[in-house]
């Protein structure tokens, strides 16, 4: 990729801070796109440029990148569906004429039309982990105490499970415990997933997060962070698994330091 000027559509979570700062220390240009609800106010200190847009402004969105000579662009971070279901969204012709289209409303299907129409409009949606394949997870035990008999039969058998609805594209992540399915992610996101199924278990969940079968780089991506972290330990879930080259460790010494004072287990498999 030619450009050093790269625009990035920045969903909620630490993600789109963490590939501002990289983009930075690359000398690239990044032109950030916020979402109202989602992205955080501290990413306008990390980038070259920043607007907000309300779910549904499409054509705004697609006017900024331009006129600020944006042709490659990646999406960081979790940009909620729930936003567009809210009474008081209003969508412009861009993206009315999208969602018009739409097979389905299932997360892929509507940000796969986003790319699309990006690309109409002479912007590329790249890889959002190009410049973070450092921070991908490596395999094996991650943390100080690795996964007991029961744990890893919950995570043998919660891969299956999340790679199935993974498929059909209801979420990456689901809460175990003794092979029985506590909590499935849809709409609601990994966090209150993950918070929901531990309080259902009381304790000693085990929390599955995998990639999807076809899963498109460009967009939802697995992620875990601290704050991953510190709502499984709020709920005493007690092993996370995730999947080896896969899902972005966003502040990893952190998180380990957090999980191994915790007693949580985290492997990638």
């Amino acid at each position: 990729m030619q450009t050093k000027i790269l625009g990035l559509i920045a969903g909620n979570g630490k993600f789109p801070i963490l590939f501002a700062q990289k983009a930075k220390s690359q000398n690239y240009k990044v032109i950030a796109a916020g979402i109202k609800g989602d992205t955080s106010f501290l990413l306008k200190y990390f980038v070259s440029e920043y607007s907000l847009f309300k779910a549904g402004e499409l054509k705004k969105l697609f006017s900024f990148f331009k006129d600020k000579g944006v042709t490659h662009a990646i999406m960081a971070g979790q940009v909620s569906q729930r936003n567009l279901f809210k009474n008081d969204v209003v969508f412009d012709e861009d993206f009315q004429a999208i969602f018009d289209s739409l097979k389905d409303r299932k997360a892929d299907t509507i940000f796969s039309a986003i790319a699309d129409k990006l690309k109409e409009n002479g912007i590329e949606l790249v890889d959002s982990t190009f410049l973070l394949k450092d921070c991908l997870a490596s395999k094996g035990v991650l943390t100080d105490r690795k996964p007991d008999h029961e744990e890893l039969e919950d995570i043998e058998f919660g891969k299956e499970i999340a790679k199935r609805m993974g498929a059909v594209d209801v979420g990456q992540t689901v809460v175990i415990k003794r092979k029985a399915i506590v909590a499935i992610e849809a709409m609601e996101g990994t966090d209150k997933t993950i918070y929901r199924g531990g309080k259902i278990a009381k304790t000693g969940a085990v929390i599955v997060k995998m990639s999807k079968p076809n899963q498109d780089l460009r967009f939802d991506v697995p992620v875990i962070g601290p704050r991953t972290i510190a709502i499984m330990k709020k709920c005493s879930a007690s092993c996370l698994a995730i999947e080896s080259g896969k899902t972005l460790i966003i502040d990893k010494d952190i998180c380990l330091k957090m999980a191994n004072s915790a007693g949580i287990c985290i492997v990638s498999v």
